[in-house]
């Protein structure tokens, strides 16, 4: 009777551990090519806006079969770039401005991060993604649509993400927080407009 009961244990262990590697290996990991991936962020102001890009250092994408699953990426917000200004003295001033501590505080926070803690679809190639944005130290949820595409052993992830950068300690001429800025307003809201790549 014992050794039929221990010869159960056994066989209950085994499918459960073959169950579990089979589930487990579902999930597979994608490296993000930070050569072909790019966030562009796009900000207002009351006068007019203004256009830049933050480079990707590093990131992965997992999928559960053919399904976005989860991910993370970083990004290098030291070396944040604008592109909408073509004279080089003005395009600097904004440049460090932006990299001032009334902005990123890049010097204390080099980097901001993304990380996708559920990925739901919603037909087709579309997903409703739901993460965890990091900027300046300072974590929120954020939720957003994006467009996942797979090809050829390859995923291409679309999304358009709106960040409230008051939420993140980023308060320079916001009308929440500083009254009559006039025409010097900056709108609370930025869009950063992601699009990543990503294979084994």
């Amino acid at each position: 009777m014992k050794k039929c009961f221990v010869f159960l244990l056994a066989g209950m262990f085994l499918h459960t551990a073959a169950f579990a590697e089979t589930d487990g290996a579902k999930d597979k990991t994608l490296k993000v090519d930070t050569k072909n991936s790019k966030v562009v962020w796009h900000a207002k102001k009351v006068t007019g806006s203004h256009d830049g890009y933050v480079p990707i250092t590093s990131g992965s994408l997992i999928l559960d079969g053919e399904k976005l699953k989860g991910g993370t990426f970083l990004m290098d917000v030291k070396s944040l770039v604008v592109t909408d200004i073509k004279d080089n003295d003005m395009n600097g001033k904004l440049t460090n401005h932006l990299k001032s501590d009334d902005f990123f505080s890049v010097e204390k926070h080099p980097q901001a991060k993304l990380v996708i803690t559920s990925a739901t679809p919603t037909g087709g190639d579309k997903y409703n993604i739901s993460g965890d944005l990091t900027i300046k130290g300072i974590s929120e949820p954020v939720t957003f649509p994006a467009t996942v595409k797979m090809n050829a052993g390859k995923v291409q992830a679309e999304a358009k993400v709106t960040v409230d950068r008051t939420k993140y300690d980023i308060k320079f001429r916001s009308t929440n927080f500083f009254e009559n800025l006039g025409d010097k307003a900056i709108m609370d809201d930025f869009t950063l407009d992601v699009n990543l790549v990503a294979g084994m």
